[in-house]
């Protein structure tokens, strides 16, 4: 089904199109249509700001050259009368200005601003000699004395015509570059992320190997494929995690259903009257029976935590009585000596099941990657007045500082060549228990020196312990 969305090519050439005519229609309107409004606007403000300057200036000694130099600079008729209308200063720098104040309108005008004691009014009168019009504004300086200052609109019909004509050839070359202009934006906008987009298609259809272009000279592009490249490098990892995953769970089903039937049948068919190789063939079944119900145990549980639909059961314990409980579950292990310091009651707020879990984890976990010593060391310790610090430390060989973060997927090997003892998710599932109670975690390895696995719980007062 062919899509109705418009490509980025042509939303940018439509927007940019779009924004250039906006420009040229505000350009018309001020230009053409409200020209003549706003001259006469401007025009308005010009004379008035003369009569302040008059009005400040009056009973100095400069007075008259003042008049003259305002004239001159703003084209204005200046006129100084009394109420007799008698004018002793009319400034003569304005040419129209003896045609100005031979207007009968303006006259009137002054006659009427003079007989009815006005201190200021503006006034505006056709002019038959120019076709315009003009503006006049009235002033009195003192009780005798007044300034009458006045400015011809001139037509402005021909302005507007050269103006409208101009703005027609500006309109057509500013719509052409702005067509050019668009087209080469929006190539230069648009192919980076069309060619983003082909690379992320490959990428959706399992080829890791693609590789996102950084070199764009726009930010936001080469952030993008920045994060694509990131996205891509983790995509990878976690199919391979995935397909080992599968891997070694099927290599740890299929052992002990195989064994199971072997010797099963060894049983049937070879030691039916033989009560002792019966009874190591039964336990051989038993163990790899528990083997694999542990495995799907294992699974079933982190599958749980990591859906979200797990709710804890927060209480306080002891966690110094919780390590004597788990150390107590390896004694059969004679050759691994287990030294656990600070044996000192500590009282800890969590789940307590869950936490049990995480000890037996990371200890199970140490014992598998003991060092020459022989050597887990269990420590718990009080940081920052209220928090609770468990380490489970080994002297083994250690893990590669880029190794660290992937630890604690699920069947992630430091040591491809190990023979796994466990069902490989015991990390997986004291990760997923210790987020789950948001608390600090965490592991430190040096390569050669050995690993030491830690968290952290919330300290609780003595009283608050459950009987």
């Amino acid at each position: 089904m062919k899509s109705n969305k418009k490509t980025i090519r042509k939303r940018v050439w439509f927007y940019l199109t779009v924004f250039s005519i906006s420009i040229l229609s505000f350009l018309w309107i001020f230009q053409v249509i409200f020209l003549g409004a706003y001259y006469e606007i401007v025009e308005r403000n010009e004379v008035e700001n003369v009569t302040n300057k008059i009005k400040r200036a009056y009973g100095t000694n400069n007075f008259e050259s003042t008049l003259d130099r305002l004239s001159y600079s703003n084209n204005v008729c200046i006129e100084i009368s009394n109420s007799s209308l008698q004018s002793y200063s009319v400034n003569q720098y304005f040419r129209g200005c003896s045609g100005i104040l031979n207007n009968i309108a303006l006259t009137k005008f002054k006659q009427n601003f003079i007989t009815n004691n006005l201190k200021n009014s503006n006034f505006v009168i056709k002019d038959s000699n120019y076709g315009g019009k003009i503006l006049i504004k009235a002033i009195s300086l003192d009780d005798d004395n007044y300034a009458f200052v006045s400015a011809i609109l001139a037509p402005i019909g021909s302005t507007t015509t050269i103006l409208a004509s101009q703005l027609i050839y500006v309109t057509l070359l500013v719509l052409l570059l702005s067509f050019v202009i668009a087209y080469f934006i929006s190539e230069k906008i648009s192919d980076p992320i069309v060619s983003i987009s082909k690379t992320a298609a490959s990428l959706g259809k399992g080829n890791y190997d693609v590789t996102f272009e950084v070199n764009n000279t726009t930010k936001e592009i080469e952030d993008l494929a920045q994060t694509l490249n990131h996205a891509k490098d983790t995509l990878s990892k976690t199919d391979a995690i995935r397909r080992e995953l599968l891997a070694n769970v099927s290599h740890d089903l299929k052992t002990p259903l195989t064994m199971i039937k072997a010797y099963a049948e060894m049983t049937r068919d070879l030691n039916g009257e033989n009560k002792e190789k019966r009874d190591q063939n039964c336990t051989t079944i038993i163990e790899e029976t528990d083997r694999l119900t542990l495995l799907v145990n294992d699974i079933l549980e982190l599958s749980k935590m990591q859906s979200g639909n797990e709710t804890l059961k927060m209480e306080n314990f002891d966690i110094h009585e919780m390590i004597k409980e788990v150390l107590n579950k390896f004694d059969y292990l004679d050759d691994i000596n287990f030294i656990y310091k600070n044996e000192k009651s500590y009282i800890v707020k969590g789940d307590k099941k869950r936490i049990y879990q995480v000890l037996f984890n990371l200890i199970n976990n140490a014992i598998h990657y003991v060092g020459k010593d022989r050597q887990v060391i269990i420590q718990v310790s009080v940081i920052k007045k209220d928090k609770v610090l468990v380490e489970v430390k080994d002297h083994g060989k250690g893990i590669k500082k880029e190794e660290q973060e992937y630890i604690w997927d699920k069947y992630y090997q430091v040591n491809k060549q190990y023979s796994r003892t466990g069902t490989g998710i015991g990390l997986s599932i004291v990760k997923s228990i210790l987020e789950l109670h948001k608390v600090k975690y965490g592991v430190e390895s040096k390569k050669g020196e050995g690993t030491t696995f830690y968290f952290e719980l919330k300290k609780q007062k003595t009283s608050g312990l459950k009987k």
